[in-house]
């Protein structure tokens, strides 16, 4: 089974490149999807996160709210190592469990979409990292128009991540998303196709 690692810094297009994948007959394990199930109303990692950050970041039903989480969390570089240490070793025992199914089910093709797969060093664990990339002024604009955020809070959150030109050295493949949405799919599709290539020689 080939083991791809799919990733890029926020508002990048990533989710559509994974979208477009996920049509052509991917599977794909989704980071954020399982960060999600991890702190769900009765789970440890929900309880943790209150302990640590207080009740404020509750909603009315008791749910995460995770706009006030990433308030917290995006101007304080400790607080968001606090997270991670609760987050990530939940993400990853249930990444394990989907992996294993998928390679009972025979899948040829694993992608994981991890958007901070740079930042917390798992590029080593996948056969092909696949980056989407865009420049920053492009993301900044979609963050304000598509995300309804303040200008300030877009640039922080870009600027929280690893910069491009280092994810850039360290990706298998780049995908290019500085045009149309049109181009970005016919782009995606191309690296689809090279990845069903790369799954067949290792067969």
């Amino acid at each position: 089974m080939l083991r791809v690692g799919l990733t890029g810094n926020i508002a990048s297009g990533k989710s559509t490149v994974a979208g477009v994948w996920r049509r052509l007959g991917a599977r794909v394990i989704d980071a954020d999807e399982l960060a999600r199930r991890a702190v769900e109303p009765g789970t440890p990692g929900l309880e943790r996160v209150v302990r640590e950050f207080g009740p404020g970041v509750l909603d009315e039903r008791g749910r995460l709210d995770r706009a006030a989480l990433r308030r917290i969390v995006f101007r304080d570089p400790e607080a968001r190592r606090r997270l991670e240490a609760i987050v990530h070793p939940e993400v990853r025992r249930l990444r394990a469990e989907e992996e294993a199914r998928a390679r009972v089910d025979g899948e040829r093709i694993l992608v994981h979409d991890i958007p901070l797969l740079f930042e917390v060093g798992m590029e080593k664990e996948f056969d092909v990292v696949v980056l989407v990339e865009a420049r920053p002024e492009l993301r900044l604009e979609r963050l304000v128009r598509e995300r309804g955020l303040s200008e300030e809070e877009a640039r922080r959150m870009i600027e929280a991540q690893m910069p491009s030109e280092a994810k850039r050295a360290k990706a298998d493949l780049v995908i290019e998303n500085d045009g149309t949405r049109e181009e970005l799919e016919a782009k995606a599709k191309e690296a689809w196709r090279e990845l069903e290539r790369r799954a067949g020689a290792c067969a």
